[in-house]
């Protein structure tokens, strides 16, 4: 049985960045999990929602985490294939870049600085957030009457440069801002008093207020700050593993868009629509030209789900961390949303 969990190694050998940057130059992370029996992948082990450990299985579960699942169901028709390494926002580029990991699904925003200087390529958008304020309710209303306030965030994140701006370019004296290295510390900061506010994409808020004893007692600024594009990432300079986790996530999209769901697989695997069959694998080359299994994408499904049912599953109505969908641009794009998948042909 695969372990649920595995430490990050922070520091590597030199031996071993030597035989991965030389040794390993010719032959792609593609063939390498192939050949290895498993995906190694880097998460986030303690933010509710995306990635976190389940107390009643003691499995990793979350959004983030059902994206590594979907790689290891196309990969090895298994979703358990799967060794998660846990990684701060401190070591995930580092983890990324040493070759620790294969990819990382962690809760990271797209920016051109992160695509240009830190070694990483990345995948499509999985979530399009924003960063947001939670306060204690009484404190503030609006983020304007937090001049002078306390704020927390998380070290080594967009959303520290963000607000550090945001305080910056409107002046405001007396205002501090405080770093700590997880969202579960800022959270706890914020309940015990040392600062007024905690800042963070608006989904982290949420998924935090969820787990408050009392979440009534608790604000959600409406002020959206930033734009946070969340996508997972792969070391730079791979296309061939690139682009086959890029139509893994693609394929997630792509069902939803057909309507293609766990309940109703085993039907669309008779379908006689072109689009839909070239999809499943049914006809076409097309998991073969990507180095994958001609029906990878019937494999996500049946194993993990279409993107909308895995959203459903950690922000829905249903679920502990609510995220409405409908209207926002994490709707697709035929109901007013930015998710979009290109064409399997």
């Amino acid at each position: 049985m695969i372990k649920a969990w595995r430490k990050p190694l922070l520091l590597v050998a030199v031996v071993a960045y030597v035989l991965t940057g030389m040794g390993l130059a010719q032959q792609s992370r593609l063939d390498v999990v192939k050949g290895r029996g498993k995906l190694v992948c880097g998460v986030n082990a303690r933010l509710p929602g995306f990635g976190f450990l389940d107390e009643k299985t003691g499995k990793a579960t979350g959004f983030d985490v059902d994206f590594c699942r979907a790689v290891a169901a196309a990969l090895f028709d298994d979703p358990e294939k799967v060794e998660y390494v846990p990684l701060d926002a401190r070591v995930r580029f580092q983890a990324v870049q040493n070759g620790e990991v294969d990819v990382a699904f962690r809760n990271t925003t797209v920016t051109s600085s992160r695509d240009g200087a830190v070694g990483v390529d990345f995948l499509p958008v999985t979530f399009y957030d924003g960063q947001g304020v939670m306060v204690k309710k009484g404190k503030a209303s609006s983020l304007r009457e937090l001049e002078g306030a306390t704020f927390c965030t998380t070290q080594g994140t967009t959303n520290e440069k963000n607000i550090s701006d945001y305080i910056r370019s409107r002046r405001w004296r007396n205002t501090r801002l405080l770093t700590f290295e997880d969202g579960q510390k800022v959270f706890a900061a914020l309940l015990e008093g040392r600062c007024d506010a905690f800042t963070a994409d608006k989904s982290q808020l949420v998924g935090y207020r969820g787990t408050a004893s009392n979440p009534d007692d608790l604000l959600i600024l409406r002020e959206t700050i930033s734009k946070e594009p969340l996508a997972g990432m792969v070391r730079e300079n791979d296309s061939r593993w690139r682009d086959a986790l890029t139509w893994i996530v693609y394929a997630t999209i792509q069902a939803e868009e057909f309507g293609i769901t766990v309940k109703n697989l085993d039907q669309q695997t008779k379908s006689d629509v072109p689009e839909v069959r070239r999809f499943l694998g049914l006809e076409g080359t097309l998991g073969k030209d990507l180095g994958l299994p001609p029906d990878f994408a019937v494999r996500i499904v049946r194993h993990v789900g279409n993107y909308g049912e895995i959203y459903d599953r950690y922000f829905g109505p249903k679920s502990a961390f609510a995220i409405p969908r409908a209207g926002t641009l994490n709707a697709l794009y035929n109901k007013g949303g930015l998710l979009y998948s290109p064409p399997f042909r």
